[in-house]
Formats: structure tokens, C-alpha cells, sequence
């Protein structure tokens, strides 16, 4: 089962975008309130400090559980005879298709794996750093339904497609457009990757994610990425950032593994995620669930170093816990957040980018519930120290449906998140001793000097939230926060301007597409 829950330095020359052009006013207006389309925020550098769980005998615990997994029951490389042979070059026991990993294997292999690397998007302002001190907001991933903005649940189209994409360029605080932000099922199964993967080249200039559901169209998605970015820059940069699940427990399939393969060769990221329901694909215990989710990213990350040295890689989870009484997965929950700490705390240790959480849900609409277990699952998520977090806008229903609705109130969550990482500004103008030395005791601060120079940037300022009177509110129609996120979907849409996008460029995809398509007949299956 994938993770997608019901499925799956400058290039230089004239192959970039133009650079954005937002000046100091868009700026503030940015970092006051998530700002509007096209304020784009730049990657969060976190100054905040991290939250841990785990002692240095409880990492350590762990961390020889993990090892005791890889030497004696071992992970299965399933229908891949080319990995099970350079595992047994690299020293590995291969019996069938059961590999068991000698003590420190995986370790020494992931000595050459960046601790941290530049994602580079077409547009040189919107490369994104993943790893450190950075975080990445992507959007939500593989949903085949969208609840649509006349709360219609449907399934989704190339048209919703497209519209995701867009918003996700406009929406400040997201960094990254993602990958399949929700699967087209009006376009042929075989197919439909290449019209993703030119949406997200065509409608934003943000870095962008790579299909993984066959090894042929991860090489689709290389090319088409060669094509804007040039054949030379690929090869010796990132360009892209692709999910490759472990399919949990203690397996890599064929088709995840052949799509590792063609990103690792051309020195693109990989996430390698154990996609976990904890109770039915790992232990019902929180450090059951540890052992095994290391066990299996050691072994995943460990086979890109085999197939190029120094690829990039991150040390992914996706842990849900799931009701006991029927279950389904939950989200939200205190063991799954447990579990995201913990794993980011063993992806330290490893020197690895860390994956996890996002804005996730069991609810069936944009309601309280929705909005209680995203608030828990991203504050983990964030306090975590976690580099590169999927699923941060739009996820609805276990990941099922992709809302416009929900995607804008999680976009508002994120602005705010990213302004809760920036910490506590103790400079002189953080410091605020003149305003106090002003006002002195028994007044106040609106009309001093300090507030009206800040007052623009001060605080936050909620897209949805309605702040006003009972009676303000009344005169304005009683609207609910998701009927304010209706709208703004709506009025962002609208106005929605496509980035640059050199025309030899586009020509050059357009064909490159026409012809993969033309190449073989539609298949549904």
C-alpha cells in the first residue's frame, strides 16, 4: 500500500524562469498574514528549538532492535534480481528474495548520503533547502476524490488537478508543488503522469515531485525535468524529490524499487517511507512501530547509496494508529505524534533529511474534527524538526479526498506555523525598550512609536479566521470558516496568473508528451 492511501545552483543559460519580483511591501504583507497569491514565503529556517522524546539509552535501544531485525529476519527486495545482487556484492545474505543485512551494513553505506541538499526549481528564488534547519511545506498527495467548491465528492479530474496546482503556487507558506496532489481519473492510467508532471512545470515555478508508479515513467519524468533544466544540471543536482514507500511490513516491491533505481541514477531524492498503520502494518507499540520503521528506511536509503553514491535521501514515516473496534486508520492521535518525534530524533542520528506528518485527517469534511486532528498532527510535525512535510494542505477523509476547502484553512495553519518557527526576535526592535520607556505605567501602546512602525508585521492575521464582532459578523452573512474558504479558493482561482515558462521550453514538452502518448494505446488499468 502506497502512501498516497488509495493508490499510490542555477541551470544557467535560458532554461530557468524569471526570477520573482516581489518587492518589500509584498514581503511584509507575506509575513503578516501568509500574505496573498503570489507573496510567496521562502522556506522555513526554523529558530525554534527541538522537542525530543527519547533519552540517549532509549535511541540506542531502538537503534540495536532495528539492527537485530536486519541481521536475523531480514526485508524482503521483491521481484528485483538486480537488487538482490548488489546486495550480495555489498555483503549481504541472500536467501530467495529475504536479504539480511550484517551488523552496520546500511550504516556505512549511508556515509555518502547528503545531510542536506538544494532542491532546485525552475524559478532559482523558489529552490528550497531540505534538511538542517529547513522546513518544506508540499501539498497533499495521491487522493483519487475531491470534495470540489459546490461540496460535491467526486472523483477527480485533470481539471482538479490543475486547480491544486495552482493554489499551491499561489499559497504563500506552501514551498513546494508537490506530486500528486489528487489522481486525474478522467486521463488513462499510463498517461496520466505526463500530463501531472507538465502541470506542475507548467501552472507553478516551485520544485516539484517525480512519478513513482512504474520505472518507465519515472524516466518520463527525468526527461521531461532534462528538458527544462538541461541534461548536464540534472545529472549533478536535484531537481527532484519523489516518495518511494516500503510496503509495509518489511517489503520493497518491484515497482517502488524500480522507480528508487532511475531517481538515485540521476542523482535525484528519494523519501523512503515506511507506510504504516500501526496495529496492522507494525506493532501496536510505539517503539515496536520505531524499530521496524528504521529497520526498513535503513534498508530502502542504505540500496540508493548502491545504485549512486551521495544520492540524496530522506528518512521518511507515515504512521497512523487505527481503531481497534473497526479498523480504520485514525489521525491526530498521541502515538502516531510519538512515533514522528522519535523517528525524527533516529533520522538525526543517521544524518539524514527527515519526512513525516502534514495536515492529516479522518473527517469527511472540513469540520472540527478535521481542523482538531490536522492542528495536532502539524504542531508534531513542526516541533518535531521535520524537513520535508507532505500532505500539509488539502488532505481530507484518510487521505481519500483532496478539498479545496480544507486546503485553504491549511494553508492559513501553515503561515502560521512558519511564523511560530522564526522564534522570538530579540533584536533591538524585538526588545521593545523604547516603547515601554514611551508609554511608562498606566497607558497604552497603540499610538506609540514602537507599534505604529510595526503594526503592519506584528502579529499574524488570519486569511479565514473571522475576528470581528457578533454583529459585524451577522451583517456579513454568518459565514462558517469553510464557506470563508470557499470563497478565497474561489477568488484565488480567479485571479490566478501562470508563471513564465520559456516558449521553446514548453514546445519542447508539449512534443516530448505528444509523443510518449501517441506511443502506445489508453489503458484505464
Amino acid at each position: 500500500m502506497s502512501d498516497n492511501v488509495a493508490v499510490e545552483q542555477e541551470a544557467g543559460g535560458g532554461r530557468r524562469g524569471r526570477a520573482d519580483r516581489g518587492g518589500g511591501a509584498a514581503a511584509r504583507r507575506a509575513a503578516r498574514s501568509g500574505g496573498g497569491p503570489g507573496t510567496q514565503l521562502t522556506y522555513i529556517k526554523r529558530q525554534i528549538p527541538l522537542y525530543e522524546v527519547l533519552g540517549e539509552e532509549g535511541l540506542a535501544l531502538i537503534e540495536a532492535n532495528a539492527d537485530t531485525v536486519l541481521q536475523e529476519i531480514g526485508i524482503e527486495f521483491r521481484d528485483d534480481a538486480e537488487a538482490l545482487a548488489l546486495w550480495k556484492e555489498a555483503g549481504a545474505d541472500i536467501k530467495g528474495e529475504r536479504v539480511r543485512f550484517p551488523k552496520g551494513l546500511p550504516r556505512s553505506l549511508l556515509k555518502t548520503a547528503p545531510p542536506v541538499y538544494t532542491q532546485h526549481a525552475r524559478n532559482p528564488a523558489r529552490s528550497v533547502e531540505i534538511g538542517g534547519k529547513g522546513t518544506v511545506f508540499a501539498p497533499v498527495y495521491g487522493p483519487p476524490f475531491v470534495r470540489d467548491l459546490d461540496g460535491n465528492r467526486r472523483y477527480a479530474t485533470i481539471e482538479d488537478f490543475r486547480n491544486f496546482v495552482k493554489l499551491a503556487y499561489m499559497a504563500p507558506s506552501i514551498h513546494h508543488s508537490g506530486g500528486t496532489v489528487c489522481e486525474p481519473v478522467d486521463v488513462p492510467v499510463n498517461k496520466r503522469h505526463l500530463d501531472m508532471v507538465y502541470s506542475h512545470i507548467k501552472y507553478s515555478d516551485k520544485p516539484f515531485m517525480g512519478s513513482v508508479t512504474a520505472p518507465e515513467r519515472a524516466e518520463d519524468t527525468v526527461a521531461m525535468a532534462k528538458i527544462v533544466f538541461g541534461d548536464d544540471f540534472v545529472e549533478n543536482n536535484t531537481v527532484l524529490t519523489s516518495l518511494i514507500n516500503a510496503n509495509s511490513p518489511m517489503v520493497f516491491d518491484e515497482t517502488m524499487l524500480g522507480a528508487l533505481k532511475v531517481y538515485a541514477r540521476h542523482n535525484q531524492a528519494c523519501i523512503v517511507t515506511p507506510f504504516i498503520l500501526a496495529g496492522a502494518m507494525s506493532p501496536v507499540t510505539v517503539a515496536g512501530t520505531l524499530t521496524q520503521v528504521l529497520a526498513e528506511v535503513l534498508a530502502g536509503a542504505a540500496f540508493t547509496q548502491l545504485i549512486r553514491p551521495g544520492a540524496p535521501v530522506l528518512f521518511g514515516t507515515f504512521a497512523s494508529s487505527i481503531s481497534m473496534q473497526s479498523g480504520a486508520p485514525t489521525f491526530g492521535t498521541p502515538e502516531p505524534s510519538l512515533v514522528s518525534y522519535g523517528a525524527a530524533q533516529l533520522a538525526r542520528r543517521l544524518g539524514l533529511p527527515f519526512r513525516t506528518g502534514g495536515s492529516l485527517c479522518a473527517s469527511k469534511i472540513p469540520d472540527a474534527q478535521a481542523a482538531y486532528e490536522s492542528a495536532n498532527t502539524l504542531n508534531s510535525t513542526i516541533l518535531a524538526g521535520t524537513n520535508f512535510v507532505l500532505h500539509s494542505a488539502g488532505w481530507l477523509e484518510g487521505g481519500l479526498a483532496s478539498c479545496y476547502e480544507k486546503f485553504m484553512m491549511d494553508v492559513d495553519q501553515l503561515g502560521m506555523s512558519q511564523k511560530f518557527a522564526e522564534g522570538v526576535d530579540l533584536s533591538e526592535n524585538g526588545q521593545a525598550m523604547e516603547a515601554i520607556r514611551q508609554v511608562g505605567p498606566g497607558s497604552h501602546y497603540l499610538g506609540c512609536d514602537h507599534t505604529q512602525a510595526n503594526f503592519q508585521t506584528a502579529f499574524y492575521r488570519s486569511s479565514i479566521a473571522d475576528n470581528n464582532s457578533y454583529e459585524q459578523w451577522q451583517a456579513e452573512g454568518e459565514k462558517s470558516a469553510s464557506q470563508r474558504a470557499n470563497e478565497l479558493a474561489r477568488r484565488w482561482l480567479e485571479s490566478y496568473e501562470a508563471p513564465y515558462l520559456d516558449p521553446a521550453i514548453d514546445e519542447a514538452l508539449t512534443d516530448f508528451i505528444a509523443g510518449k502518448k501517441n506511443s502506445m494505446p489508453d489503458a484505464f488499468t
